[in-house]
């Protein structure tokens, strides 16, 4: 009995903490916010496509402006693409053998080949801005303009860079749905199958064109927000470059780039504008707050003078630095950033302006005022209720009608 040892009992694990009804409240409103904010990313993803009238604004933008270039360009072609070309098919070959570019236009040595692509790059830009067949025209813009980049890699600018991203990213989008001969042609074949009976299709059938319709969906809207990402990082990265220069901070930025001779398609106008120092220092200040805050304006109403105000820079930069084609791209790459509703409402106004400046007369048979009452049957013959009253009976009977129409 003594030597008996007595059999110890292990410790009990603590029991685990709750957390307090507070804490439990928290973390069930954080982890339904983060469920909701991921619901909400998911349907602004798939549920529809997004600023389809800004994308076709940067597919007729973007198509007429290489237009302009390759027309603006067309008696120096051979100097700048072709085999007169300082920058030979041979040395450009030894450039993408190390870059792993590729150009179309030094397939072959042949002035006629030559000659035939740039009609087909003509004839490309011209369709893809009129949106024919605008998923295939797409593709194809993509690669004239990758080509003729990268054929004269050398004479490329900002605005060339911009060009050639914003022609690979709209492969991604849906960018022949609205203003295009596209739309017009499904508005038409909708018009014609109104009254035919719907077709029944298989239910498999029917998933793989749901699937095809959200992937399209999908693909689009990312598209439109890797092009918004690109702008904003433009604009950031540019602005942040700024504020590290010293000329930019001391405002004499503007003065320096007024008076290179490169850049100044009038002089006497750009030797006026320097004159005014005060005026080109804070433009100079303007521009850089502008560039720096562009990013962080987007999802409120500012953003619509900051637009606004960078439209008259690159109007600015156009006129004062001689550089059109860089501007363009820029004022078209800004145009991503206006709602649909902004588009939609352009041609209600441009059409009130035209009506208020006279340019444009109501279509015959409408009524022109408030005042004006449309004929009723053919001229000269009465209709067959028609009968024929006194000026003053007139008077009365279109007082009581215009006051039966207004209850």
């Amino acid at each position: 009995m003594g030597n008996e040892q007595i059999p110890q009992t292990a410790p009990t694990p603590p029991a685990p903490r709750r957390p307090t009804g507070r804490q439990t409240g928290f973390a069930g409103t954080a982890h339904r916010w983060l469920l909701d904010r991921i619901s909400a990313l998911w349907a602004l993803l798939t549920d529809r496509p997004v600023s389809l009238y800004a994308a076709s604004a940067l597919r007729i933008g973007y198509g007429s402006l290489y237009l302009i270039f390759l027309l603006r360009e067309f008696p120096h072609r051979h100097e700048i693409w072709g085999a007169d070309s300082p920058w030979t098919p041979a040395l450009a070959q030894q450039l993408f053998d190390q870059t792993g570019w590729n150009s179309i236009l030094t397939l072959s040595d042949s002035r006629a080949y030559f000659e035939l692509c740039y009609v087909m790059a003509l004839v490309t830009s011209a369709l893809f801005m009129l949106g024919w067949r605008t998923r295939v025209m797409s593709i194809l813009f993509a690669l004239v303009v990758t080509s003729f980049h990268a054929r004269a890699i050398f004479m490329t600018d900002g605005g060339d860079n911009l060009t050639l991203l914003m022609a690979l990213y709209l492969v991604l989008t849906a960018c022949g749905r609205r203003w295009s001969l596209d739309a017009r042609r499904d508005r038409l074949k909708a018009a014609r199958a109104g009254n035919a009976p719907k077709l029944v299709r298989r239910f498999s059938v029917q998933q793989l064109l749901d699937a095809r319709t959200t992937l399209t969906t999908v693909v689009h809207n990312c598209g439109i927000f890797v092009i918004a990402a690109q702008v904003c990082v433009l604009y950031g990265a540019a602005g942040l470059y700024k504020v590290q220069g010293a000329s930019w901070g001391g405002g004499t930025a503007l003065h320096y780039v007024l008076n290179l001779e490169l850049f100044q398609p009038w002089p006497a106008l750009s030797h006026l504008v320097d004159e005014q120092t005060i005026l080109i220092s804070i433009v100079g200040y303007m521009t850089v707050l502008l560039q720096v805050a562009f990013p962080f304006v987007l999802f409120g109403r500012l953003k619509y003078p900051v637009l606004v105000m960078l439209l008259g820079m690159h109007i600015g930069i156009a006129v004062l630095m001689g550089l059109p084609l860089f501007s363009g791209a820029m004022i078209v790459a800004d145009a991503v950033f206006l709602p649909d509703r902004f588009y939609t409402f352009l041609p209600h106004l441009c059409r009130r302006a035209a009506q208020r400046t006279g340019m444009r007369r109501p279509a015959p048979g409408r009524s022109a005022g408030p005042g004006s009452v449309p004929s009723q049957g053919r001229p000269g013959v009465p209709g067959p209720k028609h009968r024929t009253t006194p000026p003053g009976q007139k008077d009365n009977a279109l007082a009581t009608g215009l006051a039966s129409d207004q209850s």
